[in-house]
């Protein structure tokens, strides 16, 4: 059974910054792709930052270009996310998800945005706030 526990959410001030963590359990990390989506009260889930676990190779949405860094600890299957210079807007609940099928028309629109119908598994979320 495939497990996703993420943590590190918190509340801070414009301009902190926070890291997250997302530990995969019974699930094939070494091959896959794995993600961090966010949602906002009243907004579409967004995918945020996206990483292949073979390749290491990371993607952004163009909004935490720069300010975010999506990595991964393969000795102990966890993804995190660091989050610098954080604004207001980034106030969201965060999500980590997993995807077996990491082809383009599966975890990706045409427009180039993650899509959260191609990730089977998803953690419980962990809460970011940011303050202005």
């Amino acid at each position: 059974q495939v497990q996703l526990v993420e943590s590190g959410g918190g509340s801070v001030q414009a301009g902190g910054s926070l890291r997250l963590s997302c530990a995969a359990s019974g699930y094939t990390y070494s091959r896959q792709c794995m993600a961090w989506f966010r949602q906002a009260p009243g907004k579409e889930r967004e995918g945020v930052a996206c990483i292949y676990t073979g390749s290491g190779s990371a993607y952004y949405t163009d909004s935490v270009k720069g300010r975010f860094t999506i990595s991964q600890d393969n000795a102990k299957n966890t993804v995190l996310l660091q989050m610098n210079s954080l604004k207001p807007e980034d106030t969201a609940m965060y999500y980590c998800a997993a995807a077996t099928n990491c082809a383009y028309g599966s975890i990706w629109n045409s427009r180039g945005s993650l899509r959260s119908a191609g990730f089977e598994y998803w953690g419980q979320g962990t809460q970011v706030t940011v303050s202005s």
